[in-house]
């Protein structure tokens, strides 16, 4: 059996964007677009799954912090060791890779050289 690189990213999560009003972009997302609500988190989002077993959502900080997002979200299994992996590597993050922890998730903001968001993401 292959030895697992824990730093190394091994898929996506769930592409999502980060909302001001978790609750007008979960109506706008539901009853302009159609999607079903597979998770609701009430005020702070939902998350919708697709047809073909993708998952989109959208999310407002537990902290009331608003970014723009890049929407994408890397799932790795141990976040810590992928920030520092990807900072030696010459990646930027915000907050010098400062992760910040929600009640279903670890998540690290990072960017591409054309000012591209993603995030690193850990589910707990």
């Amino acid at each position: 059996m292959p030895v697992v690189n824990s730093t190394a990213i091994k898929g996506i999560d769930i592409v999502t964007y980060l909302a001001q009003d978790a609750e007008r972009a979960k109506a706008f997302y539901r009853d302009h677009l159609g999607l079903s609500v597979s998770t609701d988190y009430g005020p702070q989002g939902a998350e919708f799954e697709l047809p073909d077993g993708a998952a989109f959502g959208v999310w407002k900080m537990t902290d009331g912090s608003f970014r723009p997002s890049g929407g994408i979200m890397f799932a790795v299994t141990d976040i810590k060791a992928a920030v520092t992996e990807f900072k030696s590597r010459g990646v930027p993050f915000e907050d010098d890779g400062a992760i910040e922890e929600t009640p279903v998730c670890f998540m690290a903001f990072g960017s591409d050289p054309e000012g591209n968001t993603f995030i690193l993401h850990q589910r707990k």
